[in-house]
């Protein structure tokens, strides 16, 4: 729910690229669209695109059923929470990818989006960009003249801009490692 309010938000207040600071330098709402997958990789246009959202409902059906099994099981808690924090991550990004092209008119670098444009909105089902929003530059500096390819380039830790979904799905995915001899002894 704060993922999509968030998002909904962010879509209807900012222009991409527009960033607002939240807590001193290192983090920032930073609004940019991915009509990808992480790091902004993409498969082959709309095919693609259209593949990646569908793999995504199969995924996410598939976890569902998990998720439900592992409750009726009464599976360790750990393990419930950390593939519901996945479930609910991945969902969050579905119903951008899913729902987003249809409902909003195109976010652009010099008009923040509307939300039910008369004309429509920018792209089909299944064709929606995912808004991201949280970036963390924790600290900056430039590489030595001499570093390899990219020498006397500034480079900004952590570069990444992500969204609630992404964050829950990361933390399902640690929790999971962190926990596994307890979550998976048989």
């Amino acid at each position: 729910m704060a993922d999509q309010l968030l998002k909904f938000w962010v879509k209807t207040h900012m222009r991409l690229g527009d960033e607002i600071p939240v807590l001193g330098s290192w983090f920032n709402i930073h609004f940019v669209e991915n009509k990808g997958m992480a790091f902004g990789l993409e498969l082959g246009g709309d095919w693609g695109k259209l593949f990646l959202t569908g793999f995504r409902i199969v995924a996410v059906i598939l976890i569902g059923i998990y998720l439900y099994r592992i409750t009726q099981q009464k599976r360790p808690l750990s393990l419930i929470v950390s593939i519901s924090m996945i479930f609910a991550g991945a969902v969050g990004n579905i119903i951008d990818s899913m729902f987003y092209g249809l409902i909003f008119s195109q976010s652009s670098y010099h008009q923040v989006a509307s939300f039910l444009p008369k004309g429509g909105g920018y792209a089909g089902f299944m064709m929606g960009k995912v808004v991201d929003m949280l970036y963390f530059p924790l600290f900056h500096f430039r590489l030595p003249g001499n570093f390899p390819v990219w020498g006397g380039q500034r480079f900004d830790f952590f570069q990444p801009v992500f969204n609630i979904a992404d964050s829950s799905i990361t933390v399902g995915v640690i929790l999971l490692l962190l926990f596994n001899r307890q979550i998976f002894k048989h």
